[in-house]
C-alpha cells in the first residue's frame, strides 16, 4: 500500500526516497483563502479546540500544495491555559498573558498537564488526522 506519507517516513527512517520530502512549518496561513476565511469567524484557540476544524486546517496545505506531510495546526501557547496561565491571542497584537509568571512562587503554582484531561482536543485532532490517512 502506498500512502502519501511514505516519502517522509522513509526519509526519517533512513530509507530511499524518490524526491526530497516537502512540508511547511507554518503551513496554514495567509496564502490560503480557506484559512483566511476561517480566521474571520474563529480565533486561533477556537480553531485549535475544535478537532474537526483543526484537522481541516492542518490538512489544507496537503490538499492545496501537495506537500508530503502536514504539520499539526496548534500554537506554542496551547499548553499555557491548562497549566493555569491566563493567555489570549489578540488580533494585531499577539499573545497577552494576564497573569504573568514573575517569580518562583508563580512557577510553583503552575499545574502539570494531563493530555487526556487538559488537552483532549489535541488528541482528538491527531486521531482524526490519522484516521483520514488510513
Amino acid at each position: 500500500m502506498h500512502n502519501k506519507n511514505n516519502t517522509i517516513l522513509n526519509m526519517i527512517n533512513g530509507g530511499d526516497v524518490t524526491h526530497t520530502p516537502v512540508w511547511f512549518m507554518r503551513q496554514a496561513g495567509r496564502s490560503q483563502p480557506e484559512y483566511r476565511k476561517l480566521k474571520e469567524k474563529y480565533s486561533l484557540f477556537e480553531i485549535t479546540h475544535q478537532p474537526e476544524l483543526c484537522a481541516y486546517v492542518t490538512h489544507l496545505p496537503v490538499d492545496n500544495y501537495n506537500t508530503d506531510a502536514a504539520v499539526l495546526y496548534k500554537d506554542i501557547m496551547t499548553p499555557l491555559q491548562p497549566i493555569g496561565v491566563d493567555v489570549e491571542i489578540k488580533s494585531g497584537i499577539g499573545p497577552v498573558i494576564h497573569n504573568p509568571i514573575k517569580n518562583i512562587q508563580d512557577v510553583e503554582k503552575l499545574g502539570m498537564i494531563d493530555p487526556k484531561r487538559d488537552v483532549p482536543y489535541v488528541l482528538d485532532t491527531i486521531k482524526l488526522l490519522t484516521e483520514e490517512k488510513n
